[in-house]
């Protein structure tokens, strides 16, 4: 077995920190042969977000979301992954993460990490549920420095 890897995913939350996260995916896929990048963020469903009490339809403003994350992850994206290889899914952020992991053979997960003190703040809720249900390696990259806010 290999100790390459093949398929890199960095999952963003299209924070400015994310580019420091793409950043250190891109230089573990140029050490691995020039290993395949995919980037992608969740977009949580705003009937998570209102409980489901709201009788509108909030189908406009999702799309209007979702479109919004996919201009800002290709603004994040380049020129390090290619348009194909830019994800933005609808859906719990870690369940989405390992979901897309799995069914494209990725070997390393790439997440941002707020360094927060204690074991239990060691990760940021994402980070720690991807790292907990990961079938792959995963890599917490430290971002946000003390003083520092994320745009």
């Amino acid at each position: 077995m290999s100790n390459e890897y093949r398929h890199v995913l960095v999952a963003v939350d299209l924070t400015k920190d994310s580019r420091k996260v793409l950043e250190r995916a891109a230089q573990i896929a140029e050490r691995n042969n020039n290993a395949k990048v995919s980037i992608m963020h969740t977009l949580e469903p705003l009937g998570f977000a209102y409980g489901g009490d709201i009788p509108m339809d909030l189908t406009s403003i999702q799309d209007q979301l979702d479109e919004h994350a996919k201009q800002r992850l290709a603004e994040i994206a380049e020129p390090h992954v290619t348009k194909e290889n830019q994800h933005v899914l609808v859906g719990m952020p870690d369940t989405e993460i390992h979901r897309f992991a799995e069914e494209n053979d990725v070997d390393l997960i790439v997440v941002g990490s707020h360094g927060r003190h204690g074991f239990a703040l060691l990760l940021g809720s994402t980070s720690t549920g991807v790292l907990h249900g990961a079938q792959c390696d995963v890599l917490a990259v430290r971002v946000g420095k003390k003083g520092e806010s994320a745009e």
